[in-house]
């Protein structure tokens, strides 16, 4: 997978957008709602990457099932997977992984309080 493939894979998801705050060496991918990044993309040892959110048990076991697939390149080890994606992994498997890490930092939706019409106070 390229880096404009990897982008174009990001941007194809509801209200995200791409953002350069480390430098135009780094592509950040952050939902407009709450400006939370999803991905970045960089490369580093001589590999594009991508670095995703994940919920921590299905990281180990990403982790496992893929050489491609290492603990979060200056971030939260535990949180954060860093894809190789100019090696074997399969795109499908990225493209799965962009979105469970798109999902994970999406807006919340807040439900609206419901006021109590039988309320003690009179």
């Amino acid at each position: 997978m390229t880096k404009d493939e990897i982008i174009e894979t990001c941007l194809s998801y509801p209200s995200s957008y791409e953002d350069h705050p480390f430098g135009e060496d780094w592509t950040v991918m952050r939902h407009k709602g709450n400006k939370k990044i999803f991905a970045l993309i960089f490369h580093h040892d001589g590999h594009l990457c991508v670095n995703l959110k994940c919920e921590p048990s299905r990281a180990d076991f990403l982790r496992s099932l893929f050489k491609e697939v290492t603990p979060g390149y200056h971030m939260n080890k535990e949180h954060w997977n860093t894809l190789i994606l100019d090696g074997e992994l399969p795109e499908q498997e990225i493209h799965e992984m962009v979105n469970h890490s798109f999902e994970l930092t999406r807006p919340k939706i807040r439900k609206r309080k419901q006021v109590n019409s039988g309320s003690a106070h009179q």
